[in-house]
Formats: structure tokens, sequence, C-alpha cells
């Protein structure tokens, strides 16, 4: 039963290539086999068909299929039953154009399951593995019939033979692996339209499908753990209630369960193993395993619907390795159709591959079938699927030239031309494995990427790091030292203090070690050094003091990624302090590790309130979301855009600034030196914006510093001392009086004070 709208009446058509619209002689294809009741045909016939397009595509007279391989020596197309488990017909391909093989076949109907074998020599050593045993799963398939789960009969090579990898098995694969899908493209967008989500306005929630509302009893219980259920009103309330604009979802691209997790009775949770770069994950569809193409339309029912709430969609991309692992991995596509021209090989030795990923293989986007795969796949998420942007895992694997990290790499050239990338957001990861991987600050515009430097420095500077100052007050006016050389803004600097790897904001305030037993590797996985601190006890407790203090540490950390230049990144269910138990590699917990938690308690806690109202704070004022770098320097006037004070309420001096003991400041942002210009040119001005900072583990006495930029009271607006960030009128009265210049304010230790007051010229 379909879980979202039929196709719409009015639909338009699906279109017919000109090629296809009189009738054609059929070509030599051969039928290698048939095993079809009374003898009849799925199709037709077979005719020559076109290379231009990669994959199953379908018309209203048949479908046409095109599979790259520049080594092969024969390939095969194999049509299977509804079920996908027993193979009616097995077609040699006719056809190739250059290095693509293909044939239309006149009459296929869509929701036919199919696979590929490709013959050639299976010669590891040469870099070339090709096995016909092995049912190949299209690199350009728009849909999955199952996901892809790991098992023996799935390896090109006998495994436990002594020659490994270089002794092929010819064990028969087809009944078990998942197929392909021939879908109907077609759906009733409606009106839809991307949000287009400004960078300054934007304000990222990464989330995981089936975690956000797999325990949500808002949502209809059948639709739980799906893109149904993202796409519900509960779902979405949420979103909305907390100000975000732009959900990051984990791998939603078809990936696979290894089967070393399979054994220890785990998955592949967070999905970063992909093989489908077409497909939408299959688990995540609310049809189940023989609803391929509703699972197709379901995913675009999400987007619709979260569209029409004004969230934009951005998918957590992983182009660059894929699910087969290193020599001794499986053989599920790419590996098994053209090894040599997909993946980076050794040059010393081309059995093994080049590993600048850390999963035992790396895509070679150097070559250009690897860079057209990427590109196709990223526009077909654009234009058919409508998501809004991409967030690229370890990108500077991508922005490899030859072997280093190039900004004139051809992955990047093709993406800076693009005109349909030109219009979504694109977030590099800039990062990986391998030697001049590590580039933080180092993609060219317009990317923008995660800075890892933004959340060591925040967490260095909150949890009392020796000498911090310096390098948390760059990080939170935009990192110009990281990202003007490169001539971007502040806006290309995400910020995060946690993300799915690594800690929640919770665990980071309640853990020193890392705790991931149930992961079956003995503790010995993910992050050791990660920068917590557990506020003196190891994990949950009852002292009220340490709570308190954790509760101080989470609004300090969530108030500063607020308040920062740059574009906030909040990790979904941190607003509700979701804990993973101190596990910090939750990769492979499908379980209440990861899940959110969304009991009374966990709905109604104070953060959600207090996250809320950060978000209404930053919306409200211009100077914290600035597209310029804050100099620091004075105008023609004398003020700046930034003035830095000590506690003292005096401007910040250089032993200040170089004493590893100082964790107290003020930060005054002038609402009327934004920098900024509106579409019709005006000026574009707002409040100016105070920041009191105490990050040590005593009170501290604040005098309130006087400047012509804020001549008048001082409104205070977010107070991390409070549970819910609300400011308290001084005991006796029911108003929050104006702090003004000169007067002295207490700040509880580790806790902050965002103040505003009316901007003045």
């Amino acid at each position: 039963m379909s879980v979202v709208p039929e196709t719409a009446a009015n639909s338009p058509s699906m279109s017919e290539p000109t090629d296809h619209d009189a009738p054609a002689a059929p070509v030599s294809a051969v039928v290698v086999e048939t095993d079809v009741a009374g003898g009849s045909r799925l199709y037709k016939r077979a005719e020559r068909g076109d290379a231009a397009r990669l994959g199953a595509h379908a018309d209203a007279k048949g479908v046409n299929f095109a599979i790259f391989s520049s080594s092969a020596e024969k390939i095969e197309l194999c049509l299977f039953d509804e079920e996908g488990s027993t193979q009616l017909e097995r077609i040699e391909l006719p056809e190739r154009t250059g290095d693509v093989w293909h044939v239309y076949l006149r009459g296929l109907p869509v929701g036919t399951r199919y696979g590929y074998r490709v013959h050639g020599p299976y010669a590891p050593e040469n870099g070339q593995r090709f096995n016909p045993a092995k049912l190949l799963i299209d690199p350009y398939a728009r849909a999955l019939d199952r996901p892809i789960r790991g098992a023996p009969d799935q390896y090109a090579y006998v495994q436990g033979d002594e020659a490994e990898d270089l002794a092929i098995d010819d064990t028969d694969n087809a009944a078990t692996i998942p197929k392909a899908v021939v879908v109907d493209d077609r759906f009733d967008w409606g009106d839809d339209k991307p949000p287009a989500v400004p960078w300054d306005r934007t304000v990222f929630y990464e989330m995981h499908v089936k975690g956000y509302t797999h325990k949500h009893e808002g949502v209809p219980a059948e639709l739980r753990g799906t893109y149904a259920g993202l796409g519900s009103e509960a779902a979405i309330a949420h979103l909305k209630h907390i100000g975000v604009t732009s959900v990051e979802l984990l791998p939603v691209q078809s990936f696979i369960d290894d089967e070393r997790l399979l054994g220890l009775g785990l998955n592949n949770y967070w999905g970063y193993n992909t093989i489908g770069f077409f497909a939408p994950e299959p688990r995540y569809g609310a049809c189940g395993e023989q609803g391929a193409q509703d699972t197709v339309r379901e995913f675009k029912q999400m987007v619709k619907a979260l569209h029409a709430a004004g969230i934009e969609v951005i998918l957590d991309v992983v182009y660059n390795h894929t699910g087969e692992g290193n020599h001794l991995g499986p053989t599920l596509s790419f590996k098994g159709i053209d090894h040599a021209a997909y993946y980076r090989l050794s040059p010393e030795d081309r059995r093994f591959c080049v590993d600048y990923t850390g999963t035992g293989n790396t895509l070679d986007s150097s070559s250009p079938a690897v860079v057209r795969l990427i590109m196709d796949s990223l526009r077909y998420w654009v234009e058919e699927m409508h998501v809004d942007g991409f967030r690229f895992d370890l990108c500077s694997t991508l922005a490899r030239g030859a072997n280093d990290f190039d900004i004139r790499s051809p992955f990047l050239a093709a993406a800076a031309q693009d005109p349909v990338l030109g219009r979504v957001k694109l977030i590099a990861e800039p990062w990986d494995v391998g030697p001049t991987g590590y580039q933080v600050g180092g993609f060219p515009a317009p990317w923008a990427e995660w800075n890892g430097k933004y959340r060591d420095a925040v967490r260095d500077f909150w949890r009392g790091q020796d000498g911090a100052l310096p390098e948390f007050a760059a990080r939170l006016c935009g990192s110009a030292d990281i990202y003007g050389p490169s001539r971007r803004s502040p806006l290309s600097s995400v910020n995060l203090v946690t993300v799915h790897d690594g800690f929640t904001l919770h665990d980071l305030v309640s853990y020193n070690e890392k705790h991931n037993e149930a992961n079956g590797e003995d503790n010995r996985d993910g992050e050791s050094h990660n920068r917590s601190w557990n506020c003196g006890a190891e994990g949950e407790t009852d002292d009220e003091a340490i709570m308190a203090l954790r509760e101080r540490q989470k609004r300090n950390m969530l108030t500063t990624l607020y308040v920062s230049q740059g574009v906030p990144l909040l990790l979904g269910g941190d607003e509700m302090s979701r804990s993973q138990g101190g596990s910090n590699n939750g990769y492979c917990q499908d379980s209440e590790i990861s899940w959110y938690d969304w009991s009374e308690e966990r709905r109604n806690d104070t953060l959600v309130t207090f996250v809320r109202r950060l978000a209404a704070l930053r919306r409200s004022q211009p100077v914290l979301r600035r597209a310029r770098f804050l100099s620091g320097v004075p105008d023609e006037d004398g003020r700046k855009d930034i003035t830095w004070y000590s506690v003292w309420g005096l401007e910040m001096q250089q032993d200040e600034w170089t004493s590893a003991e100082v964790r107290c400041m003020g930060a005054l942002l002038d609402g009327a030196r934004t920098g900024e210009v509106a579409e019709d040119g005006s000026v574009v001005e707002g409040d100016s914006v105070l920041l009191l900072i105490n990050a040590s583990p005593e009170d501290a006495i604040f005098t309130i510093p006087e400047s012509a930029a804020a001549p008048g009271g001082w409104t205070a607006r977010i107070d991390t001392s409070a549970l819910d960030g609300q400011p308290k009128a001084p005991e006796g009265t029911d108003a929050i009086t104006p702090w003004h210049a000169g007067e002295q304010h207490t700040l509880l230790a580790h806790s902050m004070v965002v103040l505003t007051q009316p901007r003045h010229r």
C-alpha cells in the first residue's frame, strides 16, 4: 500500500527519446537465457538504444539501458521476476559507443528488476576483477528493491583460500543480491519551489532519518523511522519550533550493512558506505522491500512537505569511497564493472587500492568516469528529487588531482562550472586521512566548510584550557584567518560544536572518556581526544552542583554557536539533551544509543526553549550574521565594528590576550557598523550587541564599558546562568532593568550574558 499520493493524472508525461518514436529494426541482441512462463519475453524486442544517458531510463514505449565499462569484453543485462529472486532473461548488450554499452528494450515495463553480469579477465594483479558469476548493481540505479546487506556469496574470490583474492569464486549470487528497479520519474510537485534560505539566515540541523522519528509518538506508528515520518506534521513542527531552516540528513543514498557488523548483530546505522549514488536507501521507505517505486515517491513527498514549511533539505553524500572495501572486500558494482577506472589503484601494485579514506578504497575523482558519475548523481538529486544542497564527506579526497589536494582538480572544476550546482549549497568536510588531506580553509569560493578548528577552539575555551582565548576570539569572529585568504566570507564557516561523529552535547559535558563497548571492538574505536570535560564525575550523577554546571556548559556552548559569525550547525537532539551514554562512535548503533528520546521529560527540557530563544535572537540581529569580516579597526569617527573589553570595562591589552590565565572578556559589536548593504542599496543596521563571557571557575565582576556606539542602557537577552536563558529581574522587582556604562555586574562562574541596545550613530 502506498503511503504517499499517487502520481497526479495531470502530471507531465515522461520524455520519449526521438530515436524510439518510430518503429525501429531490432538489433542482434543475444538472448543468452530465457526462463519466462510460456516462453514469452518481458519486452517486445531489443533495439540499439543510445549512450547519452547512463542508467535505465523509461519512456512510454520501453526502457533504455546504458552502462560504462572501458575494459569489459562482454556485458549482459539480466531481468528478474517481481520478487527479484529468479532470473528470467539474460541479454547480451549489442551496442557499444566508446566505453558505453547500451540497448533499448521496447515494451519493457516500469518496475522491472535488473542487474548486470560483466565479462573480462579476472586479474587482480593488473587491477582487473571481472567475474560474471556475481550479479552487479547498476551504478546509476534509481531504486533498489531491498537494502544491501553483506553476504558470503558477494565475494569474487574464494574466501579462506591461501591465494586470497587471486582465486576466483564461481558461486552465482543472482538470487540474493539486491536488484535495481526501473522507475517512473513522474511526480506531482505542484507549486514546490526551493526555500533558497540565504546563508546568513541559515541554521543547519544534522539529523538521522530513522533516529529522529523512530520513537516519536506524534508520528503515526507505521511511518516512524521513514521518509514519510520525517515529512509528517509532528516531525516538521519541532524543527519549526526551534528555528531550524535546513535539515542535513545523514546518508540516504543506498549503502551496505557490512558482513562483519551483521555478524556482531549490528548494522551500518550512519550509512557511510554507499553503493547506490542515485537510489534512496530502501530501509527508510514505509512501503517495505516491494515498494521501490513508492520509496522514490515517498522521498519526494518528504522534500515537498519540508519545502512547504520553508525548510531546506541538505544531503550528506559519500562520493569519496564505496562499500566495496579493499582488495578483500565484496564485489557489488564498481569493482566488477571496471575496477581500474573507478578506483585509485596503487602504482606499485595494482592489486591494491590507495586508501585516503580509512575505508579500504578511494574512488578516483581524477577519472572522467568518476567525475561524470558524481556530477550526474548530484544533478539528479537537485533536478529530480529537489534537494537544496550537499555536505560532502571527506571532501578533500574528491578534490585531489593525480595525488594531492588541488583546487584545480577535475571534481572542483566540474562543480564550479555546473549551472545546476551553482544554485544549491555546497559544503565540504575539508579533510581526509591522506597526505595534504587537512584542508580547513583550503577550498575555493563558493564552497562552505565544516570548521573543525571552530569546534576545537570552543571546546577548549569552555573546558578551561590554558591559552585558549585568542583562538576562541578568532573563531567567534568568523575565522578571518582561515577564510579571508581565499576571498571568502564568514558565511563560508559552518560552525559546529558537536556532530554525529563524536559526543553529543550532553555527553561532551558528562564524559572525559569514550564508552564504545557496544560496538564490539573493546572500546578501541572512536576518537580518544575529545576535548570534553565531565565537570567532576564520569557519566550520569545525582550531584546537584555538577548537574547545574553541566547545564550551564551546554547553554554556554550553544550560545557561543548562535552568536558567532558564520553559519551555525546544531546536532539533532542536542536541544533535548540527547545522550549516547558516552558513545562517541555510534556508527553501528541502530538502537536506544542513537534514537532520539521523545519522552515528555525530553520534549519539555528547558534547553528546547533556550535554543528557540537563541534562534530568535540570531534572526533579529544583523550584526551576528555578517557577510564581511569584523576588523576591529577604527573608522573616521574612531568607532570600531568590534571592540574587546576586559572585566574592568577597558579595552583588552596585548598582555591580557597572551596571558594563559585570562578566561573572561567582553565583546561589543556596533549595530551601525555591519558593513552590509541590502538589495535596495540601503545600509543594513541593527542593534548593538554586547557579549560578556566568564569561562573561569570563579564568579567574576564585570564593569559595563563606555562606548560611543552604545550610550544608552543595555537589555539582557540571554543569561546562561538561567535554566531557560531568560534573564531574571532584580530581587523585589518585576522588570528587567537596563545595564548602564560604569555599572558592575556579577557573572556566575562558567556563564555568559548577551545584551543588546538600539543602534546609535
